[in-house]
């Protein structure tokens, strides 16, 4: 099939990388001539492993190409996704500005039946809303019909889930469009649950939700542990075996972070407030979360005593997770800004963000290893468990501070 994107993020790069890769003609559009030049020589703006070389061999193959032209993006696609970005307002909910001129674009350029596809997070009756805005600009006789399909990747292991994720949510109210769409991921082999379009909506919203009361939830059970001399990571394993429970999702550490579950949770909780329904849960897991990272910046506060002036301090790990350059939400900028605001010399190194604009204008210097971000150290923060930071030989490591305290904000040390 022939196949529209409009965004170039991470949803809709990803998408469309892996819809050409098994067989799709792909056209990408954003308005961004820079990175759409950059996308064509095969190079992607992200971090994300193994995505270049999908790029590459689709782009070659001439089944993937990227353009600024709303008419050569639109002319032959038999389906269109929108991907571009719901960003979290200042009351919390999510703007839809992009969703909303991204419907009128359709409406405006397409001249023939096509199949609209909201890939991008939104609240529930987004898409009623793009299928309003499209029938109230399009040409007219046209058939265009909005169907929503949630995504559900993780950043670092995008292109895996993509190819082997737990189910494909389609939300359709015509059979004929979700029949289309079904198709179009067919010969990925995964599960496809069918529903209508505002219970679509509302799975990506709990689920992501969902997944943060989990953290959260350990988060709190990990203070209490250390407060009473357990071993976190062995109740996470007990609880973990529980099928009920299950082990995914209860890593204790310093909470979530990143494009989704910040926004998202927040998100459901301002959808709640307007339509009169109490989200205690989701509300008591936003806080927490947040507190997580306080609490853990009071420890190094505590061990030097209450006074952190002068003290050199190292931070092993910007990103918000491993294997992603992703630094919004990072628990990361809120450490660093803590300690800093208090007079700590900060240092730091991730293995892929060499520096971040989240930290423009914060004094701290950007390390090119490890090794020289601990030099002459007074304490080591690992924030971001990397494989490079797992794997490290510790003891070689230490001797280049100075004599340093340890705080493992991710619980996976063991030495």
């Amino acid at each position: 099939m022939n196949v529209g994107i409009i965004g170039t993020g991470y949803v809709g790069l990803v998408t469309g990388a892996v819809l050409s890769e098994i067989g799709h003609v792909v056209t990408c559009l954003d308005i961004n001539e820079e990175k759409i030049n950059t996308l064509n020589k095969g190079q992607s703006p992200i971090y994300e492993p193994g995505l270049d070389e999908i790029l590459a061999r689709n782009i070659e193959a001439n089944r993937l190409c990227f353009t600024t032209s709303t008419q050569e993006a639109f002319a032959q696609a038999d389906i269109i996704f929108i991907a571009v970005g719901t960003p979290q307002g200042e009351d919390g909910a999510a703007d839809l500005s992009y969703i909303e001129q991204a419907a009128k674009d359709i409406a405006i350029n397409v001249n023939h039946n096509v199949i609209v596809v909201v890939k991008s997070t939104v609240p529930v009756g987004t898409n009623d809303r793009v299928e309003g805005i499209i029938h109230a600009n399009m040409t007219a006789g046209l058939q265009i019909h909005v169907v929503s399909n949630p995504e559900f990747l993780r950043e670092g292991h995008a292109i895996n889930d993509t190819f082997y994720g737990d189910r494909i949510v389609i939300g359709a109210e015509d059979s004929i469009a979700r029949d289309k769409v079904e198709s179009l991921f067919k010969s990925l082999n995964i599960p496809i649950m069918h529903t209508n379009r505002r219970s679509a909506e509302m799975i990506k919203y709990a689920s992501n939700a969902f997944l943060g009361v989990k953290i959260s939830y350990i988060n709190q059970i990990s203070n209490l542990c250390e407060a009473l001399g357990a071993d976190v990571n062995a109740v996470a394993d007990g609880m973990g075996m529980d099928h009920r429970i299950g082990r995914a999702f209860l890593n204790a550490g310093l909470g979530y972070g990143g494009s989704c579950f910040p926004k998202d949770t927040e998100a459901l909780i301002y959808l709640a407030s307007e339509n009169g329904v109490n989200l205690s849960i989701v509300q008591s897991a936003i806080q927490a979360n947040s507190e997580q990272r306080y609490i853990y910046v009071q420890k190094v506060i505590n061990h030097f005593k209450g006074e952190v002036v002068g003290k050199k301090i190292a931070i092993l790990g910007l990103a918000f997770k491993p294997n992603t350059d992703d630094m919004r939400e990072a628990p990361s900028i809120m450490i660093i800004k803590e300690l800093v605001a208090r007079g700590a010399e900060i240092s730091a190194y991730d293995p892929v963000v060499k520096k971040s604009p989240y930290l423009e204008g914060i004094k701290l210097t950007y390390a090119a290893t490890k090794e020289e971000c601990v030099s002459e150290s007074d304490a080591i923060l690992l924030v971001t468990e990397w494989s490079e930071f797992i794997e490290a030989d510790w003891a070689k490591l230490m001797t280049y501070s100075n004599n340093a305290a340890v705080f493992d904000g991710r619980h996976i040390l063991k030495f």
